[in-house]
């Protein structure tokens, strides 16, 4: 019990509350089950490419009842400098400064023998050069507290390199590069960085077909179980940085 106490009196464990948070590809899947989690006590702004999606996303938290948060969408296609700008304009206008960026928006694609040059820069655009333009702009609006907190979304697909899977593969390993980098140049300004890579997840990005059976089987993540690393790595010490996280399902062999 002593321990206990020590944990929460030395704040060990640090609420995730009043922050203003932006979660890129926050319609669907693991940038959904964050927003949820993370927007019951913290001003949470999701970004997404589609409006039904984004109409679903925000009317699933508006049936719920959280007075001590708030959840926002702005739609946007993060493949454009121009939407990027748009958004941190309107980060600026809504919230009028920047604790938490979430790096999740991504695409999947198959094999560089698949497809031609447009549909790879497209993907390269979202996936990885996406994540490095919203983390300047956060950088810039952090820089002024000394203080915020950059998690990247990324892949185990960035070790395991499956076959068939070359041009995702190639953004997830920028991320994981980018990642480690960038946390040695913004660690002297206040800023964090965790880059978090999933296993198998039942999100839209997998075949729908025997998801729940896998989830049952212990063979595959649910969306939720990524929110919750997330919100833990968001809760450490000042002192403390989770780094890098890999999260698989317990049953995947690799």
């Amino acid at each position: 019990m002593e321990a206990v106490k020590a944990i929460y009196e030395e704040k060990l464990i640090q609420p995730v509350k009043g922050k203003r948070i932006l979660i890129t590809g926050g319609t669907t899947g693991i940038g959904r089950a964050t927003a949820y989690l993370l927007a019951r006590e913290n001003q949470v702004m999701i970004v997404g490419r589609h409006q039904p999606e984004m109409d679903e996303a925000l009317q699933g938290f508006r049936q719920q009842d959280y007075p001590d948060g708030k959840l926002v969408g702005k739609l946007g296609d993060l493949s454009s400098s121009q939407a990027i700008e748009k958004l941190f304009n309107y980060v600026d206008e809504t919230f009028g400064q920047l604790d938490v960026l979430i790096n999740n928006a991504g695409l999947a694609f198959n094999s560089v023998l698949e497809g031609e040059y447009r549909d790879w820069e497209y993907i390269l655009k979202t996936n990885l050069l996406g994540y490095l333009a919203c983390s300047r702009q956060a950088i810039d609006r952090m820089r002024s507290e000394g203080a915020g907190h950059i998690v990247n979304i990324g892949s185990m697909s960035a070790d395991v390199r499956e076959k068939d899977s070359s041009v995702y593969v190639a953004t997830k390993s920028g991320i994981q590069g980018f990642s480690e980098s960038l946390r040695k140049e913004v660690n002297d300004l206040g800023i964090k960085v965790t880059l978090i890579e999933p296993g198998a997840v039942g999100t839209d990005m997998q075949p729908r077909e025997g998801q729940a059976e896998k989830e049952d089987k212990l063979e595959m993540l649910k969306a939720e179980d990524i929110a919750v690393a997330i919100y833990y790595c968001l809760s450490t010490p000042l002192r403390c940085d989770v780094v890098e996280m890999q999260i698989r399902p317990h049953r995947q062999p690799i």
